[in-house]
């Protein structure tokens, strides 16, 4: 299926001849064999088949294949957050004593999984600029690195990175580029045509898009190819003595990442999300085209709104001619951005605040990427402890507000905005 909007409807599940036409809910911990020898190909991986919903579940698998097919690779893994599908990407290929090189702008609960939490288990990261040469990635790059990573658009600093650039610098040093696409979905970007080999999301976001559940899946291309460098990626092309001893590369060919990620991590760490939320995220990706589009149209139009405002010091969006990301922008999302927009208030933090406490359609919430608009603003929350000083150090300015656009007819968001300018006159 070439169209993205097709494909949302029809990959995956697809029922028999009197089979429920919607995604049944398997809503069942455990499964029936007929024979001893059909569980023991399970365990040995030689037969297809669900031993056990915390290693894969029939309701959820459908769902991986679905967001599988829409980004291109050859198979997906659901998890239960975002977060966790950035620490399953990466744990699949690091161990202690290991390093990775990642974009800078990236969410800041990735920075943190990177920076502090993965080195307390021995993992090193190393960040380069978004808009670094290959030559400046592949400098940052260590005998020990294993992937290189970076998001398409970045939460919340909304740089554009440049997909092509990385891919070029991370596979001449023989990596796989790992690509967070929360933020465009694989509707406005598909990482994989670009040269990631792995792309990850928080489906929390768009794909669920009405702030009801926190997921995330990882995508396999299956295009990287891992025997190729044996003596970086051991786990990968030796045999796994935890399932007797199957090697990926050779018995699993263009899956076998995705595979030691299931058999491995997923199976150890238990992180499968319900039955039920695998089937709220299928309803929700159904209509993924129809809502990211109308969410990146009101973006663009708020943002050239708010360019004109004598209120506003800054606006940050990529689709504006002014953003310094508009051509890659233009390479890479031509048809669409997000939602998310950030702008900087004249006269600092006080009066940021009493712009978001002077909306009334859009709501202060520590979130983005939902049906309704929703707004917050750093400074006094995710930020909050810094001093105005720290603030600008970090790329966050004291009064920058960060603003998700919602299906709410464009011209309502923006006569929102007009009421609370003229409130806090």
């Amino acid at each position: 299926m070439s169209s993205i909007d097709t494909t949302v409807i029809h990959a995956g599940y697809k029922p028999g001849n009197s089979e429920p036409r919607a995604l049944p809910i398997y809503q069942s911990t455990t499964f029936h064999y007929s024979s001893v020898d059909e569980v023991a190909g399970l365990f040995d991986l030689s037969a297809e088949g669900h031993m056990y919903s915390r290693i894969s579940n029939p309701t959820c698998a459908y769902v991986e294949e679905k967001i599988a097919a829409m980004e291109g690779g050859v198979g997906a893994i659901l998890t239960t957050s975002g977060q966790m599908a950035t620490l399953i990407s990466v744990l699949n290929l690091c161990s202690a004593g290991d390093h990775l090189v990642s974009s800078a702008a990236i969410y800041g609960g990735t920075v943190n999984l990177l920076s502090f939490t993965l080195k307390r288990f021995g993992i090193d990261a190393t960040f380069v600029s978004p808009r670094a040469s290959v030559d400046e990635i592949r400098a940052a790059v260590q005998p020990n690195t294993k992937l290189v990573f970076g998001e398409t658009v970045a939460n919340p600093a909304l740089a554009v990175l440049d997909i092509e650039a990385f891919a070029t610098a991370a596979h001449a040093e023989g990596l796989p580029l790992i690509i967070d696409n929360t933020f465009p979905t694989p509707v406005f970007c598909r990482p994989i045509e670009w040269g990631a080999d792995i792309v990850v999301h928080s489906t929390t976001k768009y794909m669920d898009g009405h702030a009801t559940f926190v997921g995330g899946v990882v995508v396999d291309s299956g295009n990287f190819d891992w025997a190729a460098h044996p003596d970086k990626f051991r786990d990968l092309v030796e045999p796994d003595e935890s399932y007797h001893g199957v090697v990926y590369t050779r018995d699993f060919g263009r899956a076998a990442y995705i595979t030691k990620a299931r058999c491995q991590l997923v199976r150890d760490l238990g992180v499968c999300p319900p039955a039920v939320h695998a089937f709220a995220l299928n309803q929700s990706l159904e209509s993924l085209p129809l809502r990211v589009r109308r969410h990146s149209q009101n973006a663009q139009r708020v943002a050239e709104w708010l360019e004109q405002r004598p209120e506003i010091e800054s606006v940050n969006y990529p689709g504006l001619a002014s953003s310094p990301d508009h051509d890659l922008a233009q390479k890479y999302l031509p048809d669409g951005i997000c939602g998310v927009i950030s702008f900087v208030m004249k006269g600092g933090r006080d009066q940021a605040a009493k712009l978001l406490d002077s909306l009334k359609l859009a709501s202060i919430e520590v979130h983005v990427a939902d049906s309704r608009t929703c707004v917050l603003h750093p400074a006094s929350s995710t930020h909050r402890q810094l001093t105005d000083e720290q603030l600008v150090a970090c790329g966050v300015e004291p009064g920058m507000v960060r603003f998700s656009c919602g299906l709410e007819e464009a011209d309502d968001i923006i006569a929102d905005l007009e009421q609370a300018f003229a409130a806090i006159a």
